[in-house]
């Protein structure tokens, strides 16, 4: 079923513009050359917190990358969990991707406007679904924008296009999974909450939920991961903020955070040093911090 997919995926792949599979990472001057390439889909998965006072979808009408659609984080998850941000089922995914014109043998570039870099929860979950040949670009609309590169308004045309939806179970955990790993030591798990709520210094948002942290983790904000002008740090300097963080890159990972949002940062991150055995615990502390049942550790890791 897979193959079948992939071998469809490179046949559809034929655009004069295309150069081949992406890197991970795009940059707007690669992104602003490939804009009306047959092949190409642009992406705004740009996500707030509910209380920012921000809209999303309404400043994505007001200007965009040209040809970027809308992607809804918000309303893309699963609607029948109590938890934020828990990815929906298959069916459901597929469906909003289909509608959105992303389909088999697109090349996909994602980006955001969002101080949570939200592209990169748009970016694990299309992986997880089935799409093989995924981007974000490097420093979001704020560098093209910066760069004085052309914007676009209102909503674009779109045509269905057929999305083949399968899903990697093996990068996404569970509570039982965490559970396990607390015995086994499998796996390092980071957790990308900013350092006071990982202590348990700082109250977590919903007064019922309890601090700290997952006992053994490793606590890395995921804006250790970027550069003072928001693009992602690469090579030495990536790799120095996990080891400043006493994540060993070696070992198998699992990446946490609030409500699973920010844990695809450091995902995205692990992935960039060519990490491949990187997962994500999807529940984060929205699931384990609310459950009296879960043990928990204060302090420093």
């Amino acid at each position: 079923y897979r193959a079948l997919h992939k071998n469809r995926f490179k046949r559809a792949k034929s655009d004069e513009k295309g150069t081949g599979k992406m890197d991970l990472l795009v940059s707007t001057e690669w992104l602003a050359k490939e804009l009306g390439a047959s092949d190409l889909r642009i992406v705004d998965a740009t996500w707030h917190m509910p209380d920012a006072g921000r809209n999303a979808a309404a400043e994505y009408e007001g200007g965009h990358i040209p040809g970027a659609v809308f992607m809804d984080l918000a309303e893309i998850a699963d609607s029948n969990s109590s938890l934020p941000n828990m990815l929906p089922p298959p069916e459901k995914f597929a469906s909003r991707m289909q509608s959105l014109g992303l389909g088999d043998g697109s090349r996909i570039v994602v980006y955001d406007d969002s101080v949570f870099k939200s592209a990169t929860r748009a970016w694990w979950m299309l992986t997880l679904f089935g799409a093989h040949d995924v981007a974000i670009l490097d420093g979001g609309l704020a560098k093209w924008k910066a760069e004085g590169r052309p914007l676009e308004n209102g909503k674009p045309s779109l045509r269905h296009r057929h999305f083949t939806v399968w899903k990697d179970d093996s990068g996404v955990k569970t509570k039982a999974d965490m559970l396990a790993n607390l015995h086994s030591k499998d796996a390092v798990v980071v957790d990308a909450r900013g350092a006071g709520r990982f202590t348990g210094e700082e109250a977590e948002p919903r007064p019922e939920m309890a601090s700290g942290h997952i006992p053994g983790s490793r606590n890395l904000p995921y804006s250790n991961l970027f550069n003072a002008d928001g693009t992602w740090k690469q090579g030495a300097a990536l790799e120095a903020a996990f080891a400043e963080a006493g994540v060993d890159l070696d070992k198998q990972m699992i990446t946490t955070c609030g409500s699973g949002m920010t844990a695809a940062v450091v995902l995205f991150g692990a992935r960039l040093t060519g990490k491949k055995d990187v997962a994500l615990y999807d529940g984060s502390w929205s699931e384990w911090g609310l459950d009296p049942d879960t043990p928990k550790e204060t302090g420093a890791a």
